[in-house]
């Protein structure tokens, strides 16, 4: 009886699923300033960060990219190829 159940509830519960939505990542809510970088940071930055949303963060005058993984998006340290973040003013 219990099978019989179960396969009744499975298609309901896929109906359901195809009706959950998912919130846009909202820019008013992300941390910092949205940055135009200069040509002079886009040539320090290492290739594999994506330098389509940078924001420059108020604490410490650095520059952060949004990095969309498998599991969360986050902000991280633009870095150069050396490492180092990239900053507006010294740290």
């Amino acid at each position: 009886m219990t099978t019989t159940r179960f396969f009744r509830t499975l298609p309901m519960l896929a109906v359901v699923a195809g009706c959950a939505t998912t919130a846009p990542i909202a820019g008013d809510d992300e941390p910092g300033t949205p940055a135009t970088l200069p040509d002079s940071v886009i040539a320090m930055a290492a290739p594999s960060q994506d330098l389509s949303m940078v924001r420059l963060m108020p604490e410490d005058g650095c520059y952060w990219y949004r990095h969309v993984g498998p599991v969360e998006t986050t902000y991280l340290p633009l870095r150069t190829t050396e490492g180092r973040p990239i900053c507006t003013r010294v740290q």
